[in-house]
């Protein structure tokens, strides 16, 4: 498997251009499990198993698993944020440097996999009290330009995935599971 793949474990993402209430529902339920599939995909790993990085240059496990809170918190905040204000603009991250710093490089997954589950409970109760014209409120994004919340729901349903495929993956190459 080369970097690109083990970069992208299921795919890059693809903004949808539309969004079913299907779809929505799918995404919905994704985020809800990604808090149980991301500790199951770290259960039984030792200290030594947890700062192993995924790939090559990659982070560690535990970067990982720090990692997931704070870009959901940030996404929690940006649909709030689209839902009382007209195309907030919202403020982007250093994801790289948040990842160096001491807490997700040292701390332990315990706490942020708490976080994780509440956030989510909550987030998800939000979710799913949301109409389709709801999920077409905007946010700007600095970067990427405005971003409408149905696209944001499939990109977070992603980046779960994404980051437990990252966790398994490794597992399955290293012989783990």
């Amino acid at each position: 498997m080369d970097t690109a793949d083990l970069r992208y474990p299921i795919g890059k993402f693809q903004f949808p251009a539309a969004v079913s209430d299907q779809d929505r529902e799918l995404f919905i339920e994704q985020i809800a499990e990604t808090p149980a599939n991301l500790k199951a995909s770290i259960e039984g790993l030792s200290e030594a198993q947890l700062a192993t990085p995924y790939r090559p240059g990659g982070w560690t496990v535990r970067q990982v698993i720090h990692h997931v809170p704070d870009s959901h918190l940030n996404s929690y905040v940006r649909f709030r944020w689209a839902l009382t204000e007209d195309e907030p603009l919202i403020k982007a991250y250093h994801e790289d440097r948040w990842a160096e710093l001491n807490d997700a490089r040292t701390a332990p997954v315990e706490m942020s996999l708490a976080l994780l589950d509440a956030l989510h409970v909550r987030w998800t109760v939000l979710l799913r009290s949301l109409s389709k014209e709801d999920l077409s409120r905007t946010f700007r994004h600095p970067e990427l330009g405005p971003v409408r919340l149905e696209q944001s729901l499939a990109l977070y349903a992603w980046h779960g995935r994404h980051h437990v495929a990252h966790i398994t993956g490794l597992r399955h190459r290293m012989g783990w599971d």
